[in-house]
């Protein structure tokens, strides 16, 4: 069900044409990722389903009973409220159902053949469960949490940073679920958990989602289809990130020429991606098919646990080391670093060495300290203890702040500050057009001012301005931030290329594990470990230890929980329950009959080439999953019924 129809859609803004004559649909579960360059119209097109911003020509359809809602970049909340207030004040809907069923729910249970109350009983159930809000307390809580917020739960929200006010934003708009929730760039002042956190609940809550972002990550584990705006029109892709590189290219083959550059780029990031996937996933099977085996053996034998625990720790540490250390010219010597500001310990007896070609990404929480590295290896912060030795080598650093720009300038002047139009680039003389057009940046930009380009144009320059410089060390603070995935492709290429070291710190696992061939892991009190891994193997490992302890702790409760339950054990099944206990038999064996008309419609070529195969296979998976859902819900709820 299409719950967003735009029509013949056309916005103009002076004699810049964003969008012309596009029609854009988002049905009902679907989680859409729009992409494009920079200044191509992603967010105006978002404003437009929105309902904020007025197309110049075309029509927008939605259906007047849903609710759609859009997460600001600039938050506003009432000046009086605390975190926690200022997100309940977004609930109030849903708590007042929560107390009306509640009410209903004992009225029904005095008077069970009151049609008229069954039915608005029935009614505010189902709300609670599109809205999935039966739990909202323990969902409340566990969002404080994860997104770093429960330390702040009685602070005025206004007091906090511009990023922690957007965390409490996307908090409020994650439990209040509307009917379809709009994102621009949510993974923007998340650190990595966080973001993991955010696609768990996206997925599990099956929202229906309109998102920008080039968190290429995110994007590949939530979309189901991806939208690019492109030449004023939108071309769809189904899918998540794979499927549109895999898509692109293809059609690029039938393109000009002149994408020659760009056909070539997304050749080799699909290759990468390919074959980044399949090593992971050979190197995790055997893994996972161990903690799988121990989760059926824990309970006999919780000594396992810790034995996995082990085997997890060694190979996240593990290393088989690299040929040739000794030949490598090193570059920063660290010995036993301490750091700390404002009481808040930040390295802790750090050390380590810095070698010619390391690319070493520094990850991990937020503010744990990993900016605070960079300057301290940059001199601009002196250690509290401990001791940095530099070699003799030159260093290129960049940082959000965009230093090394003056705004007066125009690019001609930036590149070119002493006269002339040619600059040198890794060893090869170069136009500063020919080179700036592989940044993405048009001719006529040459004389524009840096002070008159948007904030993602300024870090493509600012990226552009570093390469030309003859430097052994790049040193980058967030370099993706406010960058398309086309440019973020760009730097890529060009720092695989970069025969110096290369120290970065930054939030995206697609980027840190194409670049990184080491890391520095800021787990928070000073802590730092160092990988050799790919970042998004580490978490994996990671996850499955924190998978492990919670499986300890369960199993070393299990007898307190079960004298617990025999204590507070039910005396009868719930509304819900009992609603679920009746119907569930009938639900599933009309999906059981409709599974197998599909299997027998799949034996026959007749069938299925009449009705399609890949419709078929995908009708088929659509109904194996709620099955499957429907059978774990009839189980659970039997289990309790047998239980009274």
């Amino acid at each position: 069900m299409a719950l967003v129809d735009l029509f013949n859609i056309k916005k103009q803004y002076d004699i810049k044409l964003l969008l012309n004559d596009v029609d854009f649909h988002l049905n009902e579960g679907e989680r859409i990722a729009i992409v494009g360059q920079n200044g191509c119209g992603k967010s105006t097109l978002m404003k437009i389903a929105l309902g904020s911003e007025e197309p110049t020509e075309g029509k927008r359809v939605v259906n007047s009973s849903i609710q759609i809602e859009m997460l600001a970049q600039q938050p506003h909340f009432d000046a009086t409220l605390t975190v926690r207030d200022a997100i309940l004040n977004e609930l109030t809907e849903l708590r007042t159902a929560q107390e009306a069923h509640a009410k209903l729910s004992n009225q029904v249970a005095q008077n069970f053949e009151n049609k008229e109350l069954l039915a608005k009983l029935e009614d505010i159930s189902s709300f609670l469960d599109h809205h999935n809000a039966w739990n909202l307390d323990d969902k409340i809580e566990r969002i404080l949490q994860e997104f770093k917020l429960k330390e702040y739960e009685n602070r005025l929200v206004i007091s906090l940073s511009g990023g922690e006010q957007r965390r409490a934003a996307l908090a409020s708009l994650v439990l209040k679920k509307p009917d379809v929730l709009l994102l621009d760039e949510p993974t923007n002042h998340l650190d990595v958990y966080m973001v993991e956190f955010l696609e768990e609940i996206l997925l599990k809550e099956k929202f229906t989602l309109l998102f920008i972002s080039h968190d290429r990550h995110f994007i590949d584990t939530i979309a189901t289809r991806v939208i690019e705006v492109e030449n004023q029109q939108l071309v769809s892709y189904k899918g998540g990130y794979r499927d549109y590189l895999v898509q692109k290219e293809e059609r690029m083959k039938s393109l000009a020429k002149s994408h020659d550059t760009l056909l070539k780029l997304l050749k080799r990031e699909e290759e990468w991606l390919g074959k980044s996937v399949r090593a992971r996933e050979k190197r995790n099977q055997g893994r996972k098919a161990r903690v799988f085996e121990l989760r059926e053996q824990a309970r006999k034998n919780p000594t396992l646990i810790r034995k996995m625990q082990v085997e997890l720790e060694r190979e996240k540490r593990s290393w088989k080391g690299e040929k040739g250390l000794s030949k490598r010219k090193m570059l920063f010597d660290v010995e036993n670093l301490h750091y700390t500001i404002a009481g808040k310990n930040l390295i802790e007896g750090l050390s380590t060495r810095i070698l010619q070609r390391d690319k070493i990404a520094i990850v991990g929480i937020n503010g744990a300290g990993k900016s605070t590295l960079l300057k301290l290896l940059l001199g601009r912060l002196k250690p509290d203890s401990g001791s940095i030795k530099k070699g003799d080598f030159s260093i290129g650093y960049f940082d959000q702040h965009r230093e090394m720009l003056n705004d007066e300038h125009t690019l001609i002047e930036t590149f070119c500050p002493n006269g002339g139009d040619h600059v040198d680039v890794q060893g090869s003389h170069m136009h500063v057009y020919a080179y700036l057009k592989t940044f993405l940046f048009p001719e006529e930009y040459m004389t524009k001012k840096v002070g008159q380009l948007s904030g993602g144009e300024k870090n493509r320059v600012a990226l552009a301005l570093l390469f030309t410089k003859n430097v052994e060390c790049l040193i980058l603070d967030e370099p993706t931030n406010d960058l398309d995935i086309q440019t973020i492709t760009i730097l890529e290429d060009k720092l695989i290329t970069f025969q110096g070291a290369l120290i970065f710190v930054s939030h995206d696992r697609y980027f840190i594990d194409k670049i990184a061939s080491k890391l520095f892991i800021f787990k928070g009190n000073g802590v730092v470990e160092e990988s050799y891994q790919s970042y998004t193997e580490y978490l994996e490992i990671e996850k499955e230890m924190k998978d492990l302890e919670s499986l300890e702790k369960e199993v070393h409760s299990t007898a307190k929980k079960e004298e617990k339950t025999k204590e507070k054990k039910q005396t009868k099944l719930s509304y819900k329950e009992q609603q679920d206990f009746d119907k569930l038999p009938d639900e599933i064996e009309a999906l059981e009959e409709e599974i197998e008309q599909l299997n027998l419609c799949l034996a026959n070529p007749e069938c299925y080439q009449e009705k399609g195969l890949n419709v078929i296979s995908e009708e088929l998976a659509l109904l194996e999953k709620k099955y499957e859902e429907k059978s774990d819900r009839y189980l659970e709820v039997l289990e309790i019924f047998e239980s009274l």
